[in-house]
């Protein structure tokens, strides 16, 4: 069961978002569409960057070229050197109207959140254009030319995406509970490069339309196109890299050491907690693969544990199948990190990297769960409770007793903030 705040805040946005765009296509309706040429050509290029768009793990900006194109069209001040004007209104009316034809194939495929991406788009559009627009008219940036006006427009396309990113992290707080510092950290971390990618090709374009009209809109968001098929490429070598990791972790079922879906529960229930705990997407990486891998040095092993129960062995065998499964996990050319932890994961918690002491404390309560019957969370989560003492990190199962909360609607572990 999440907090109430998260909630209320998830509400806050999607009501801002309907507002603003309800104003907005009523004004546009009651005043008439300006410039339907130069509204058309923006409107298409949102629509061809939402239909590109792509979903999936650290996506940080699903339509780059939708992005970029919208924040254009809300910083253009002129067309082949005349005067446009479109106000603040038709900005977010074309962009909302484009991204709604463009989101249709990704609805009917079952994709989203779509309403927290149209939520975001149009509260971004509409900011840029807010800041730039009205001042615009009353010729305030008359005056500004050349460098001054493109680092201008560069420097609203920033704070325009900083507000994105503050948006998308307070969504994912809202979705999901985790922290909302991290989250906003790895939003900021992913800004130089498809941020940057985004500024830099709205600002170009904004500037090379009001020099040589709409001709230069396919011109310049050619490389941005190019740039997304490589972030897509990069995007499925990494899943490749991930199957072949859960791959080799499946070895120890396989071979009968490990029960079935032991490494894949330890993992997914080890990034949960490594989020609540306000792990970076770096980390919560090394994590995940860590805790996929953290019974591979039972392939060594002559006798198989029962089971698989390593958690209730003494300790130096603990860390003697620890240490073999970190030589291991070094050969397999993984990230020397995963290496690590898998290594230290039976180490004394106070010596431990934090991944680590993840993964001991999940692993054992995997373990104990197992087959305990419907008190088993309530049990397992005790007995770890009770070896805090020096066997695990109390802030390690406290995390996991919020993360069983909030999974299962409050029957096992704690109410948070408690």
């Amino acid at each position: 069961m999440t907090s109430p705040r998260p909630r209320f805040l998830l509400t806050l946005i999607h009501a801002s978002a309907a507002l603003l765009a309800c104003a907005c296509l009523l004004l546009t309706l009651w005043t008439g569409l300006e410039e339907r040429g130069v509204a058309l050509a923006f409107g298409v290029l949102v629509t061809v960057g939402e239909l590109a768009r792509w979903t999936g793990p650290q996506v940080r900006e699903a339509a780059p070229l939708g992005a970029a194109g919208a924040l254009s069209y809300a910083l253009l001040g002129e067309d082949a050197g005349n005067p446009t004007a479109h106000g603040v209104a038709q900005v977010v009316s074309v962009v909302l109207a484009a991204s709604l034809v463009g989101c249709v194939p990704h609805i009917g495929r079952g994709r989203g959140p779509v309403v927290d991406h149209l939520g975001r788009r149009v509260l971004t559009v509409g900011f840029a254009a807010l800041c730039f627009q009205p001042l615009y008219k009353q010729g305030l940036f008359g005056d500004w030319s050349g460098p001054a006006y493109a680092l201008l427009l560069i420097a609203l396309l920033t704070v325009s995406v900083l507000c994105d990113a503050v948006l998308a992290a307070a969504l994912a707080h809202s979705r999901t509970g985790w922290p909302f510092g991290p989250l906003l950290r790895d939003e900021l971390r992913a800004m130089p490069g498809i941020g940057s990618a985004v500024c830099a090709t709205g600002a170009v374009m904004a500037l090379a339309v009001a020099v040589v009209g709409l001709w230069a809109l396919p011109v310049f968001c050619l490389p941005l196109l190019l740039a997304q098929v490589s972030l897509r490429r990069y995007a499925a070598v990494r899943t490749t890299y991930r199957q072949t990791i859960a791959s080799l972790a499946r070895a120890t079922e396989i071979a009968g050491y490990t029960p079935t879906g032991h490494a894949r529960r330890v993992a997914a229930l080890s990034r949960a907690v490594g989020r609540d705990l306000g792990l970076s997407e770096p980390e919560l990486t090394v994590l995940e693969y860590a805790a996929l891998m953290h019974d591979i040095g039972q392939l060594s092993l002559v006798d198989p544990v029962p089971a698989g129960a390593t958690a209730g062995l003494p300790t130096a065998e603990q860390r003697r199948i620890a240490l073999l499964g970190g030589a291991v996990v070094r050969q397999t050319g993984v990230d020397p990190s995963v290496a690590v932890v898998v290594e230290r994961q039976a180490d004394p918690y106070p010596e431990q990297p934090v991944a680590a002491r993840i993964v001991r404390a999940v692993n054992a309560y995997e373990e104990k769960v197992r087959d305990a019957g419907p008190g088993g969370p309530l049990t397992a989560l005790e007995e770890l409770r009770l070896g805090t003492a020096g066997d695990y990190a109390p802030e390690v199962v406290e995390a996991l007793a919020r993360v069983l909360w909030n999974q299962r609607g409050g029957a096992v572990g704690v109410p948070p903030g408690v």
